[in-house]
């Protein structure tokens, strides 16, 4: 089994963009006269979180495939992996 991680690039870019998305709606619904209150901080975040993960998928696109990384089954063997990784 194979897991693909992001790249760092993924993980800075798009979190920069959640917060400049976050101040850029609620800057949006503050004119238009929509009151705060928890329906506005769900929607302004939801819409934060999607526009962070196409950005963050988008980076990962321009950046080219990562390499994988591989994942035991077995949690004696990763458990050996982690002890050698310290010593």
């Amino acid at each position: 089994m194979t897991l693909e991680l992001p790249s760092i690039w993924n993980i800075l870019i798009s979190t920069i963009v959640f917060f400049v998305a976050v101040w850029y709606f609620n800057r949006l619904l503050n004119e238009q006269g929509i009151p705060k209150g928890m329906t506005r901080g769900l929607v302004v975040f939801v819409l934060a979180y999607l526009v962070s993960w196409g950005t963050g998928e988008l980076v990962d696109w321009v950046a080219g495939p990562q390499p994988q990384v591989e994942m035991s089954q077995d949690a004696s063997q990763l458990l050996k992996q982690l002890g050698a990784m310290q010593r």
